[in-house]
């Protein structure tokens, strides 16, 4: 079992930025990926971004490539979503994930965390 802990969110005004973070405990050494997603009010869950084990790789969303940035400290079994110039439809609870491979569906990861609201204000 892997529990992950989300950690960061909060109110922001456009423009701004937030760090999300997300504590893993637990078998961690058998996941390769972890990613962020998010959902809104009456909206599917999206991903956002994912990172493998080393760091190495990283993908995201086209919404916020270039604005949001994935990182992990593998000493510290924790992810960071680092997300400057934020929007108004940046707004949503943020998910943590961990997988068994570096994927970017929400299927593909088996073990979530709590989530954290980020709202973002015009």
């Amino acid at each position: 079992q892997v529990q992950l802990v989300e950690s960061g969110g909060g109110l922001v005004q456009a423009g701004g930025s937030l760090r999300l973070s997300c504590a893993a405990s637990g078998r961690t050494s058998s996941m390769y990926g972890m990613g962020w997603f998010r959902q809104a009010p009456g909206k599917e869950r999206e991903f956002v971004a994912a990172i493998s084990r080393s760091g190495g790789t990283t993908y995201y969303a086209d919404s916020v490539k270039g604005r949001f940035t994935i990182s992990r400290d593998n000493a510290k079994n924790t992810v960071y979503l680092q997300m400057n110039s934020l929007k108004p439809e940046d707004t949503a609870v943020y998910y943590c994930a961990a997988a068994l491979a570096l994927v970017t569906v929400p299927n593909g990861y088996n073990y979530w965390g709590q989530g954290t609201q980020v709202t973002v204000s015009s």
